[in-house]
């Protein structure tokens, strides 16, 4: 879906050059979020935004949809893409609804149909469309205004999405709430997205593929658990950090080692109601584990969305999974 071959950005100063990407290579499928991962400076912005020329490259090709960016209108291309960014960039002077409505009528979409788009989207990430219809962008909160800028790039159905940093800027309970909503509403939508972030948990929970950069280069891209199993070098090794096992548990939900385990143990009695010693089947398990050892005995009920205990979670359990999972490799 999007392919780069040896694509490079240089700023030429009278001074000296500097390569913001370096020969990069690699190509992301079509229906999957590659996140592009590394510290400020590295490169991943400007190659986002090489995508829908925004910055234009130096050499090397961009193809999109099988199309090289080049052959393509450079307005055109932009309004086949949708983009959101960290700042969101709602017109101020807009209604929600007009500023959801932007492209679309850009695109000579007839009122009925730009109507019946504004309402799905809202419902969609999750704001009432008649609450917001005639509202304007300083009326609402961080976090609704993502969710519009969200619903804005959608509003065409393009393809390809870019997102660069959409949820940097917001507090962690609000940042976490709208990942959630954002990878449900990739199970409805499947578009392919590159998002850009220099978190290394966020990109483990939101994306499919990883690719790391450093001062320009792509220095390894694969799927999270490949590149957590096997970095590639030192850097990659050290950006990932000393969690590596726990963040590749993360990777995998109670489900999965219930799966793998064929059934977890019973246990007799009445289930306590507490919340703090239950565990959802599909929570991740990081999370299961910090339950598990934040309880007196060692162990945790697992329930399911109805609420209904499917059986209990022991720490022992964790390390029968690991077990199971080939072994962490170091790259020295």
């Amino acid at each position: 879906m999007i392919r780069y071959t040896n694509v490079t950005k240089i700023y030429e100063s009278a001074a000296k050059q500097v390569r913001a990407v370096d020969d990069v290579t690699m190509h992301v499928e079509e229906g999957q979020i590659c996140v592009f991962l590394g510290p400020s400076g590295c490169g991943k912005t400007t190659l986002l935004r090489m995508t829908n020329k925004l910055i234009p490259k130096t050499s090397g090709s961009i193809e999109v949809g099988g199309k090289e960016i080049d052959s393509l209108n450079p307005i055109e291309l932009r309004r086949s893409i949708g983009y959101v960014i960290q700042q969101v960039g709602l017109f101020p002077n807009m209604t929600i609804e007009q500023n959801v409505a932007v492209v679309p009528n850009l695109l000579g979409w007839d009122r009925v149909k730009i109507k019946k788009r504004y309402e799905y989207l809202m419902e969609l990430v999750g704001l009432n469309p008649d609450e917001y219809r005639k509202r304007y962008p300083w009326e609402l909160s961080g976090g609704q205004q993502q969710r519009v800028g969200v619903a804005r790039a959608l509003a065409a159905d393009p393809p390809v999405m870019l997102m660069d940093e959409p949820f940097g800027a917001l507090d962690p309970i609000i940042r976490e709430r709208l990942q959630n909503e954002f990878l449900n509403i990739q199970k409805n939508v499947r578009k392919t997205i590159l998002f850009v972030s220099h978190d290394i948990d966020e990109a483990l929970k939101l994306g499919d593929t990883i690719a790391i950069f450093r001062e320009g280069k792509l220095m390894q891209y694969g799927r999270k658990d490949e590149i957590l199993s096997n970095p590639a070098g030192e850097f990659v090794e050290e950006f990932i950090g000393s969690e590596r096992m726990l963040r590749r548990i993360s990777l995998n939900t109670v489900g999965d080692l219930i799966r793998s385990m064929g059934g977890l143990a019973a246990k007799t009695g009445i289930m306590p109601m507490q919340r703090s010693n239950t565990v959802d089947v599909q929570a991740n398990l990081r999370t299961a584990l910090s339950v598990v050892l934040s309880t007196p005995h060692g162990e945790a009920y697992v329930v399911d969305e109805e609420q209904k205990a499917l059986g209990v979670l022991r720490l022992a359990d964790f390390h029968s999974f690991v077990r199971t999972m080939s072994p962490l490799k170091s790259s020295g």
